[in-house]
């Protein structure tokens, strides 16, 4: 009969007080050898299918912040090493990923873009107790109906961007809007939240219009909006998808003669893109031109780290597996321990100066979704570049509170920390 992987010797609440030392009484022996055992991440990125531009994208974040700590010896004396797979963005796939690296004992995952991808991982994150970093997906049932004890989730959501260009856009452009949804969990959720703030706002959905993943041709979608002649367009297409949507769009002729709502665009989606593609209004975390103190230092660090990348600018995708990345490593080092409860703990506290975040103000992890609430910026085509990869023009920027999902608070049910397996490793 194989051993019973370690990680399986699970230590619950009270344990302690019978007695029984876990499973860590093994491993803490690491912390007196001369070499320290390493810290295993597991990077579950998405990096084929519609969403492989920016799962490579964010894997080279992660695994810069990692590259930065392990040039200072690594976390608590211990390096720092990884494992990694392509989930190809199939929720079955990540799961069996993810269950491949909780066997193989990896302290922490990180990665996804793919909404179903993430939620899957997180399922098999939470049976473990493995903490879980939702580095790039930004569907609000991530935070909202399928939140996780175990799962921290570092990007805005559809609701978040939603919440700071609707309103604009209501009062520039009319109150008669239609959505184009992808059909998946990430697409309906967000249409979901945009029609939930367009009608709480007096505006009126006059026709959704759902689109399989993997579409190449808008064609009917396109000659329904010219039938229905709605006021603004909003959509909830990602990945390569929205390349064609964008595409056919301008081939129409109706990138100008109608307002355009693009929820969020992802820089390594939209690279190189130029304004017959880009156009109309989106949202963003982070962009490298950015006026802000330290932003400078870290595209320059960005470009020493990855000579010859296709992209040269850092963009949101890479800054979010970076940034994931690097508060996990930090709150490793202020608890002083990998002990799983302490360091969801730790990040349910967490605050983030703005100057840290390269932001315009302070992020906090919300502890009742575990939802990293921070600064969302609105955008649209850059007319007047610096450069040619100044793309953006911020239009404006809205603090964390005035952009919160409300509806993922009243949806998400934590696990409680004594049915949340603990382990140290």
């Amino acid at each position: 009969m194989p051993a019973m992987p370690r990680r399986r010797v699970l230590r619950r609440a009270g344990a302690a007080a019978l007695g029984f030392l876990g499973p860590w009484s093994t491993h803490h022996a690491w912390a007196q050898a001369k070499r320290r055992k390493p810290l295993l991440i597991g990077l579950t990125t998405d990096d084929s299918g519609q969403y492989a531009a920016s799962g490579q994208d964010e894997q080279r974040g992660i695994r810069m912040a990692i590259a930065e700590f392990n040039e200072r010896g690594g976390v608590l004396g211990r390096p720092i090493e990884t494992v990694q797979a392509d989930t190809g963005g199939d929720p079955v796939k990540a799961a069996g990923v993810a269950q491949r690296m909780v066997d193989q004992e990896v302290n922490f995952l990180i990665g996804a873009v793919h909404s179903g991808a993430a939620n899957a991982i997180s399922k098999i994150a939470q049976a473990h107790g493995v903490v879980y970093l939702n580095s790039n997906s930004s569907s609000p049932t991530e935070a909202g109906k399928d939140c996780h004890r175990t799962k921290f989730v570092w990007d805005g959501n559809g609701t978040n961007f939603s919440t700071s260009i609707v309103r604009g856009a209501m009062t520039g452009f009319g109150r008669d809007w239609a959505l184009i949804t992808s059909d998946y969990t990430w697409g309906h959720n967000t249409a979901k939240g945009i029609r939930g703030i367009v009608e709480g706002n007096g505006g009126k959905i006059v026709e959704e219009l759902v689109v399989p993943q993997n579409a190449r041709d808008f064609g009917a979608q396109l000659k329904r909006i010219q039938q229905i002649k709605p006021g603004v367009i909003a959509t909830a297409v990602g990945g390569e998808d929205v390349k064609v949507l964008r595409d056919q769009v301008r081939r129409a002729g109706m990138d100008r003669g109608f307002a355009w709502i693009n929820n969020q665009q992802d820089w390594p989606d939209v690279y190189s893109a130029g304004p017959e593609q880009l156009f109309g209004i989106f949202g963003t975390t982070w962009y490298w031109g950015l006026s802000l103190a330290g932003v400078n230092e870290f595209n320059a660090r960005y470009q020493k780290a990855n000579p010859g990348y296709r992209i040269k600018k850092p963009g949101n995708v890479f800054y979010n597996g970076y940034m994931a990345t690097r508060e996990l490593l930090r709150a490793i080092e202020r608890v002083g321990s990998t002990n799983n409860l302490k360091l969801i703990r730790e990040l349910e506290g967490l605050r983030i100066s703005a100057l840290d975040r390269m932001q315009h103000h302070a992020a906090f992890m919300n502890p009742a979704t575990h939802q990293l609430q921070q600064t969302i910026y609105m955008a649209a085509y850059n007319t007047r570049p610096k450069e040619p990869d100044d793309m953006f023009r911020i239009l404006g920027q809205q603090r964390p509170e005035e952009v919160e999902d409300r509806d993922s608070v009243k949806a998400c049910k934590l696990e409680t920390y004594a049915a949340t397996p603990s382990y140290e490793l």
